[in-house]
């Protein structure tokens, strides 16, 4: 799955370049970031582009930061579209992650 990836400090900030995060695609999201997520501890996500989540990204994020916290590690989600704020807002995601409007925003977080 196609996501640019930069280092900003010892943060690594993500950017999926999908419209739609779901079934079709999360085993193919999850098996790309797995490697990611083994070399880093702090991780931002930028979901600027993504207009879509299912359940199945959903979960994927959920197994993401679960991995990270095993590790002692954090991953920020920032830059949420309208749509999947909505969402996120329905299953309540804001009381597992840390959600940001910026990225500058997520990435300052970390230095508290």
């Amino acid at each position: 799955m196609d996501f640019p990836r930069e280092m900003v400090g010892d943060i690594l900030v993500v950017t999926p370049q999908r419209e739609y995060l779901d079934a079709s695609n999360t085993k193919e999201f999850k098996r790309d970031m797995q490697p990611l997520l083994d070399a880093h501890t702090k991780v931002v996500m930028d979901l600027h582009r993504v207009e879509l989540v299912d359940s199945a990204a959903c979960g994927a994020f959920i197994g993401f930061l679960r991995h990270l916290h095993a590790r002692g590690g954090e991953m920020k989600l920032c830059a949420i579209t309208k749509p999947v704020r909505t969402l996120f807002e329905l299953v309540r995601m804001p009381r597992i992650f840390d959600i940001f409007n910026t990225r500058d925003e997520a990435l300052k977080a970390f230095q508290v």
